[in-house]
């Protein structure tokens, strides 16, 4: 649990990913909630059976945060519910819910995992804050999917699968007639200098992006109970139809107490912050996005902290049928961290970000957050 303090400023006319923007003042909130990893218990089992190592696990995540009486039982989540069997001489496969395939390795390498993140969004009430989805790389989300994993050839693997299929207006539900298709493949490397390379994808044929625009041209985009996003919105029509697809590629290497991380994405059609999501203007074409983020960190020989520096941006790109003002979407983030392991299993941590939203024609809005809180693994 983090306690957190966020100071917001802005327009509400540039959405609101930032909550509590609603005017050019500033305003300052405080709140008690979960980070970017939710709590989180899972039960698992094992076996071999028939040549075949078989393995379940089932996941529940109860959220701490609540923000009104009578609201005790806050909120929860089952994340990952999955099976999986196969050999180490020709991999694995899975069936069930668990993360995307893409853009996966993007956010279990940022090192908000162990904090906060971004104050944008209601901190209050939710089961897990933003970290730095959004503003650096797009949520990988957690997902239907039927996966295979090959085996590990001296530190070189990959993974393929599909996923449930997603409408492009994610705001009347998920569904599709055809699949997502994902990949990814990943190199790790050990000795004085260890780390990871990985390329990742995704592509799927999308529905509802016809040329009717919602009668207010937007729509409110939540996680959990909290809003992330105010995005260009299309009334859905079967008849419509495009491919949106996206890849990426990251790199994180350790050596002597030093990491760093670098990631890069990019896709047409997919949109920004949460998949599909904002993704073709009014016309059906497809808008560009770009997401990145550069992350340095440090740890402290014989103490332990680790001290940590990121900023990453995202971009959702106009197109020629966009109107002038409210297509180009930039949301940008610096974050500072301690990240102090208390005992082998406790972490105190301690952040400010500073996150930014700009778009085309219109004032841009801030949220500033201070967050102090502790994580513990068991």
């Amino acid at each position: 649990m983090y306690y957190t303090s966020t100071k917001t400023s802005g327009d509400s006319t540039t959405g609101s990913f930032f909550a509590g923007a609603n005017d050019t003042s500033t305003k300052t909130s405080q709140n008690m909630t979960t980070g970017l990893l939710p709590n989180y218990l899972t039960v698992s089992g094992k076996t071999r059976q028939n040549d075949l190592d078989v393995t379940f696990l089932i996941s529940i995540q109860p959220g701490i945060s609540s923000k009104h009486s009578l609201n005790g039982a806050a909120t929860g989540e089952n994340r990952q519910q999955y099976l999986t069997f196969g050999d180490a001489s020709w991999g694995s496969v899975k069936l069930g819910k668990d993360i995307g395939i893409y853009a996966s390795d993007a956010i279990l390498n940022d090192m908000t995992l162990l904090g906060v993140g971004s104050g944008a969004g209601n901190l209050a009430g939710g089961t897990t804050t933003l970290g730095r989805i959004g503003t650096g790389y797009m949520y990988a989300d957690w997902k239907n999917q039927i996966a295979y994993t090959s085996p590990n050839f001296n530190g070189f693997s990959f993974t393929g699968g599909v996923s449930q299929g997603w409408n492009a207006d994610n705001s009347t539900g998920r569904a599709g007639s055809q699949p997502a298709f994902e990949g990814k493949a990943s190199y790790s490397f050990a000795g004085d200098v260890s780390g990871k390379v990985w390329v990742s994808g995704i592509s799927q044929k999308a529905e509802g992006i016809n040329s009717v625009a919602a009668a207010d041209g937007y729509y409110a985009v939540s996680q959990s109970t909290h809003l992330i996003a105010l995005v260009p919105a299309v009334v859905a029509n079967a008849g419509t139809k495009a491919t949106a697809r996206a890849a990426d590629i990251g790199v994180n290497v350790n050596f002597a107490g030093f990491g760093a991380t670098a990631y890069y994405g990019e896709g047409k059609g997919t949109g920004t912050t949460i998949q599909f999501n904002g993704g073709f203007d009014d016309v059906g074409a497809k808008r560009k996005s770009t997401d990145w983020y550069a992350q340095g960190t440090y740890t402290l020989p014989g103490v332990g902290t680790k001290l940590g520096v990121s900023y990453g941006e995202s971009e959702l790109k106009m197109t020629a049928d966009d109107s002038e003002t409210g297509g180009h979407h930039v949301n940008s983030m610096l974050v500072v961290g301690a990240y102090h392991p208390l005992t082998k299993h406790l972490n105190l941590v301690a952040e400010y970000s500073d996150a930014k939203e700009k778009e085309t024609g219109l004032d841009s809005a801030k949220a500033k957050t201070v967050s102090l809180g502790a994580i513990l693994f068991f």
